[in-house]
């Protein structure tokens, strides 16, 4: 038997429908019509209350909120934490428990490296039926990806072979690239049908097959 293998993910984009349940949010505020082209502009925003790694990622969709509120001239009435509130309730896409669980039947090690803080991850391992055997979270490490910081604490803490090693993602800014720029080998979950620049080693639509695929990278 060699060395653990071990399966590092983001969760939310990937594991836990974001989007589903950020653009649920923004409709109850600023209505069902409004809620993509709202959805799009949050995620512009988002990176840069990130980029200092000052704010806790509740505070970041807190934040966020307020902006999106000033610029559509709509008072929150009280619903300014709505985002932050309503994170423990985004659900976990339909595959995913599933193939979390083939993974560990197989013996890989899971971890999480998000860029949310360590309550909000809590709640989103329940929903997801995981715990995790290693977490790394932005509130904690004062960095959000991209910035390398993750990888290195999750190396750090693990003393993963990174041979042994994959990253599993659906965000090419935030994952892909700088698993590339690490020399890590990555899974891209593509599920909203992009182009891959930058390219990942691996390209899914969503995890159902993710098990199989893992397999071949790293066999046992």
């Amino acid at each position: 038997m060699g060395a653990a293998r071990w399966a590092t993910f983001d969760c939310y984009g990937t594991l836990v429908d974001w989007n589903r349940g950020i653009a649920t949010q923004l409709a109850q505020q600023f209505g069902a019509a409004a809620a993509p082209r709202l959805l799009k502009r949050y995620h512009e925003l988002e990176p840069g209350l990130q980029e200092d790694g000052t704010r806790t990622y509740r505070q970041v969709l807190t934040d966020g909120l307020a902006e999106l509120a000033v610029e559509e001239g709509v008072a929150l009435d009280g619903q300014a934490d709505a985002l932050a509130r309503s994170l423990p309730d985004w659900p976990p896409f339909p595959e995913v428990p599933g193939a979390l669980r083939s993974l560990r039947a197989e013996g890989w090690k899971l971890a999480i490296l998000s860029n949310s803080d360590p309550d909000l991850i809590a709640e989103s391992q329940r929903s997801l039926g995981l715990q995790a055997e290693l977490v790394v979270v932005a509130g904690e490490i004062g960095s959000y990806k991209p910035q390398h910081r993750h990888w290195e604490v999750f190396f750090e803490r693990s003393g993963a072979d990174r041979a042994r090693h994959v990253h599993v993602a659906a965000s090419l800014f935030h994952d892909i690239a700088p698993a590339r720029e690490l020399g890590l080998t990555s899974v891209w979950i593509n599920r909203l049908g992009e182009l891959p620049e930058p390219e990942p080693t691996r390209e899914l639509s969503d995890l159902t097959r993710l098990p199989e695929t893992l397999a071949e990278l790293v066999p046992a």
